[in-house]
């Protein structure tokens, strides 16, 4: 039982922690950004912090679907059978999600490389 605790606190220290990284790049970035442009005010550091935002959204949502898919497909059973199915629909659901996401960064990164 005292290992099951420590594996649940190591998670939730990476959970806590992970979204530091990409944040404190993300504003060092930013303000690299200000800086280049001479730019002042508000203005100036939403553009970064949005960017920043948006990037963070996306990460999240794919690494959330990734590991809801994986943890229903190892929740199947054979005495279960509503649990099966709404894993099932579950996973459905989320490869859906991913596939919408994925669709849009590609059709952003089509936009920005072949028509900018």
């Amino acid at each position: 039982m005292e290992e099951a605790t420590h594996k649940r606190f190591v998670w939730a220290l990476v959970l806590a922690w992970a979204p530091w990284v990409p944040t404190l790049l993300g504003l060092v970035n930013a303000f690299i950004g200000i800086n280049n442009s001479k730019a002042m005010g508000i203005a100036a550091v939403a553009g970064g912090v949005s960017e920043l935002l948006v990037l963070w959204g996306f990460i999240t949502m794919i690494a959330t679907q990734a590991l809801a898919i994986l943890w229903l497909a190892r929740s199947f059973s054979r005495d279960h059978w509503m649990r099966n199915f709404a894993s099932l629909v579950s996973i459905g659901m989320s490869g859906l999600m991913l596939l919408i996401v994925g669709f849009f960064v590609w059709m952003v990164w089509f936009q920005a490389h072949y028509h900018g």
